[in-house]
């Protein structure tokens, strides 16, 4: 594991170092505590956050070279994309979001994603790009897909939501080469183990206010 990009900001705390790990605790609860403590931010430390895993993704986007970049509306406390969205737009970087399939049951499509995309909630309440053919991206098409997440560890194992849908869009990324993950997280979202399943997917870089973690 390489850490890179620290920052001396006392105000991003880990709190990982106080949660029981993964192996110890329901999975339900953990994620309950781990939402609780992202939520529990102040609306300046929030801002705080999103602007600076902002500047340290975008560092790390440009060494990748990425132009075709897929990620997600900030929901239940994750970290804010919204700067991260303008700051891509600005360097001409095309986004994307994801939507659930609408004939696949826990499948992703992944939509271009402009100023003026028509949105609206899927049944998560989660807002999504309304389904338009002529903007599907190919997963094998993108260079990078940013994940949200509801815990890390310095392993660079993510624990999601429990749906799935990341862990099925990018199961044979390393194969392919493409699309890239990397997790995008407030730093208390950090606990000291999570367990693996065959199915879950590791993540090469995980970016959070303090930090550039890779794997």
């Amino acid at each position: 594991m390489v850490i890179s990009a620290k920052t001396s900001d006392s105000s991003f705390s880990t709190v990982g170092a106080s949660l029981p790990t993964a192996t110890k605790t329901n999975r339900d609860q953990l994620r309950k505590t781990i939402r609780a403590a992202r939520k529990s931010l102040s609306a300046t430390e929030q801002s705080q956050a999103s602007l600076s895993a902002c500047q340290h993704m975008l560092d790390t986007l440009q060494t990748k070279k990425a132009q075709h970049v897929a990620l997600y509306l900030t929901h239940d406390g994750e970290l804010a994309t919204p700067p991260l969205v303008e700051a891509l737009w600005q360097r001409g970087i095309q986004t994307y979001l994801p939507r659930l399939h609408p004939f696949n049951a826990g499948q992703l499509l992944f939509l271009h994603y402009t100023p003026d995309t028509p949105m609206q909630p899927n049944q998560f309440g989660i807002l999504e790009p309304q389904l338009d053919v002529r903007a599907i991206m190919p997963i094998e098409r993108l260079d990078v897909v940013i994940t949200p997440l509801v815990a890390f560890d310095l392993k660079g194992n993510r624990m999601g939501m429990g749906g799935g849908y990341y862990d099925r869009t990018l199961a044979n990324w390393q194969q392919k080469g493409k699309p890239l993950p990397m997790g995008y997280a407030h730093d208390c979202q950090q606990v000291t183990s999570l367990p693996c399943e065959h199915w879950d997917v590791p993540l090469p870089f995980i970016i959070t206010p303090s930090r550039v973690l890779t794997f």
